[in-house]
């Protein structure tokens, strides 16, 4: 039976579409994002669910230029270092286009909060939780951001205390994710590390369990 709160086919649809074709983009137009639009973007991201409603998710938006050619270069540095510590994929690694930090029309920190300890609602037993919520909010962003157009780009590879100096973050706080936004030419048909063969999605029988862990 269905539920009497359920939305319209098309709306169904457009929620599943955004989700099935949501890209971990690289490749960007420099072409600037209208104001309103990201504004719509980061209310997206404000309204993600958050453990004890503790909302722990702080964005920095650069707007310097020299600023964010320092933060490629942190992201360089620990592209080389990874690269470094992948041993047999080394080369491989080093081909493959990571980031784009110079190209991508707004570049956004995602932060957690100082003084997470005070939260401990849903948090004695899991204080991860804090990261769990912030990734709702970038998620919320990532799927607005495909509905409206515009692909994102989600990039982990810095240094979280030299990214937090350069960008004064308060100790106690955490940065957690780099943002590349902006307009493409044109979506990936499939992720750009399925593309390049460095790794296949799963299938989903493998994941799933009943009752107990693998059991069959």
């Amino acid at each position: 039976m269905d539920s009497p709160h359920r939305y319209s086919q098309t709306e169904i649809d457009a929620v599943y579409r955004a989700i099935e074709e949501r890209r971990d983009m690289r490749h960007f137009l420099p072409d600037p994002i209208d104001p309103a639009l990201l504004q719509r973007l980061l209310h997206a991201a404000h309204h993600a669910p958050s453990v004890g409603y503790m909302q722990p998710w702080r964005f920095v938006r650069i707007t310097d230029q020299k600023l964010r050619e320092r933060i490629h270069q942190l992201v360089e540095q620990e592209r080389i270092a990874t690269a470094e510590a992948l041993g047999k994929r080394q080369e491989e690694f080093m081909r493959l286009k990571v980031e784009g930090v110079l190209d991508c029309g707004e570049l956004l920190v995602v932060s957690l909060m100082e003084q997470r300890e005070k939260h401990i609602f849903g948090r004695r037993t899991l204080p991860q939780m804090d990261l769990a919520s912030a990734a709702c909010a970038i998620q919320n962003l990532w799927l607005a951001a495909r509905a409206e157009g515009l692909g994102l780009g989600w990039v982990s590879l810095f240094d979280p205390d030299e990214l937090a100096r350069l960008l004064n973050i308060p100790e106690g706080a955490e940065p957690v994710a780099i943002l590349c936004l902006g307009h493409v030419k044109e979506f990936y048909d499939k992720p750009m590390l399925e593309k390049e063969n460095w790794a296949q999605r799963a299938s989903l029988d493998e994941l799933v369990f009943e009752n107990q862990w693998a059991n069959s």
